[in-house]
């Protein structure tokens, strides 16, 4: 699979920070007042831009609730973010020796730029990305517009590019403009909603990743 350009997810795929976002999300609904909901029901949203996530977890937000939800939870991850920038195994290296190996790495996430810039200078991984896409300054995931963006920076076609990520949102975005797409196991979505997206890989670790990346 000698791919010109490797993009990443970033929550679940790069960075083991689900069990975080869910809890700030379930911080910023207890102290807005709104119904605090299951931990399945707020890890399925990860990936999503916020307002998009909390849209689908509270429908008929008004424009001043969810403000006050979006401030609730990112005061939230700031406040708790420093213990929580823990890089799944091997996944430095990899995109480490993906660099060394001319290959282009970008991310495609539903942080916000704000977020993805701290979460980059905390991980000291910000050099290793040629470009990077949020969810606030592009289309949410699963529309593929911060793919096609990224694309048109690398000046390559969608077949020379492979998305990696954890969830459908982030396979379905590749699959709608024709990307190949590996998902990881390690992360929010289950096998059977992965392969419903039909990736051309599932993969367990990253070694088994990186063999499909740089064999």
């Amino acid at each position: 699979m000698s791919f010109k350009a490797v993009i990443f997810d970033w929550d679940g795929t790069v960075v083991d920070s689900v069990e975080h976002i869910t809890d700030c999300l379930h911080h910023a609904a207890a102290v807005t007042g709104f119904p605090t909901l299951s931990r399945a029901e707020y890890r399925n949203i990860i990936g999503l831009g916020i307002v998009e996530a909390l849209r689908r977890l509270y429908p008929g937000l008004s424009d001043e609730q969810m403000a006050g939800m979006r401030e609730a939870y990112s005061d939230h991850f700031i406040a708790t973010s420093a213990s929580h920038q823990k890089l799944f195994p091997g996944m430095q290296s990899l995109i480490e020796d993906l660099n060394a190996a001319q290959r282009a790495c970008a991310v495609a996430t539903g942080k916000s730029r704000r977020g993805l810039d701290r979460a980059l200078t905390a991980s000291g991984l910000a050099s290793f990305f040629h470009i990077t896409r949020c969810a606030d300054e592009t289309r949410s995931k699963p529309d593929p517009r911060m793919l096609i963006e990224i694309l048109t920076h690398l000046e390559l076609e969608p077949e020379q590019a492979v998305m990696i990520g954890d969830t459908s949102y982030d396979l379905q975005m590749a699959q709608a403009i024709g990307m190949p797409a590996i998902g990881v196991r390690w992360g929010v979505h289950a096998e059977d909603v992965l392969s419903a997206c039909q990736p051309i890989a599932l993969v367990d670790s990253s070694e088994a990743l990186r063999s499909l990346l740089l064999r």
